[in-house]
């Protein structure tokens, strides 16, 4: 086990969840906008109440014995490591107990893969991210969204602003990535990658 030097302090906090998403009455329940869907739904269960912190909006709540910090970064998602990075300095989180929670067009939609540190796939939320706290090896739960189907024009820029096809159950889809979060919280990575991926 390491030594803390002088000064040094550790973070009270077992896991920082950062739900990203863009603020705007436009982007509320848009794909791009599911990582703030789940921390709302995290905040819902555990009582947890919003305040405005870190160019975001950050609620406290415990998951069992886990103390847990919600964060919803408002700084638009090409700017998201602005507030996770406030954040995690704040809490001296270390990025291995810092979970972003996010949509990914490469995953069918429905699909959630929890997972540590891999690629940026080009998500702008997720370079923004590891450019503030020059890492990517940070914990995160991809939340599948899909790809326009084909005959579908749309840039995938434009398919993640926009609703979800009104068939699909987006409730349902929240409420299990929520669930995930508190098992990966309490039961660890591995436990949650078994139920959930």
């Amino acid at each position: 086990m390491r030594l803390l030097r002088r000064g040094e302090s550790v973070s009270t906090l077992d896991l920082l969840v950062a739900g990203l998403g863009n603020p705007g009455r436009e982007y509320e329940r848009t794909r791009h906008n599911v990582g703030w869907l789940v921390a709302d739904e995290l905040a819902r269960r555990h009582g947890g109440s919003y305040r405005s912190k870190f160019s975001g909006r950050v609620a406290e709540a415990r998951v069992g014995d886990r103390r847990l910090a919600l964060l919803k970064p408002e700084t638009y998602m090409n700017e998201s490591g602005r507030s996770v990075g406030a954040a995690a300095r704040f809490y001296k989180v270390p990025p291995e107990r810092m979970l972003v929670v996010h949509d990914d067009v490469d995953l069918e939609e429905g699909r959630l893969q929890a997972r540590l540190g891999g690629g940026l796939a080009g998500h702008n939320g997720l370079r923004s991210i590891a450019q503030h706290l020059g890492t990517s090896d940070f914990l995160r739960l991809r939340i599948g969204v899909g790809r326009p189907e084909r005959g579908d024009r749309r840039p995938v820029a434009d398919y993640v602003l926009s609703a979800f096809d009104p068939s699909f159950d987006v409730d349902a889809l929240v409420a299990r990535a929520a669930d995930a979060v508190e098992v990966l919280a309490t039961d660890g990575l591995p436990a949650a990658q078994t139920r959930f991926n």
